[in-house]
């Protein structure tokens, strides 16, 4: 399926990332997003982890963060972050699309900033269809592609259909 990035660039990705979350917090996405205490949360695409420490911390004790990118440096990164800031709450899964969660078991996941390199965004979105309970949300950000092409592939399956358009996000509900 997809391939990660080269080393060099995912650390180039990932010290720009820290200057736009600077300029930029990550947490008005996640409020976007509806994240709330108790929720199960699924980082698709996780990168260097900028959304995970205030997604663990929104989700609180009783929720859960898991954090999936295809890169070990990614996957890494953030079980570092967490270790570092005692985010008892977060887990992390290599992999580039299988999560290895039960059906029905996440109330929100983020595919934030990666749908436009995913080389079969019908297998992924199949899989968080598959992990995402009735009535959960899929919050999706896409800087990269504009909005009638984001909208179209994210609903051309007929798994998921888009809810509302926030100032930062969409929100599509399983179909």
């Amino acid at each position: 399926m997809n391939r990660p990035m080269p080393s060099v660039a995912f650390n180039m990705m990932a010290a720009m990332f820290k200057v736009r979350d600077w300029l930029r917090p990550r947490r008005e996405f996640l409020v976007e997003a509806g994240v709330r205490p108790g929720d199960r949360v699924l980082d698709f695409g996780c990168g260097p982890g900028a959304y995970v420490p205030d997604a663990a911390e929104m989700a609180g004790e009783l929720g859960r963060v898991y954090a999936l990118d295809m890169h070990p440096l990614a996957v890494q990164r953030v079980r570092k972050m967490a270790e570092k800031h005692g985010l008892t709450n977060v887990e992390t899964i290599e992999s580039d699309c299988d999560t290895g969660l039960p059906d029905a078991s996440v109330d929100v996941v983020l595919l934030y900033d990666v749908f436009h390199m995913l080389s079969e965004p019908g297998a992924v979105l199949a899989e968080v269809h598959r992990v995402l309970r009735p009535g959960g949300a899929l919050s999706v950000n896409e800087p990269h592609m504009d909005e009638w092409d984001l909208v179209a592939g994210v609903s051309a399956g007929g798994l998921f259909r888009l809810a509302s358009r926030g100032e930062r996000t969409y929100t599509f509900k399983p179909a």
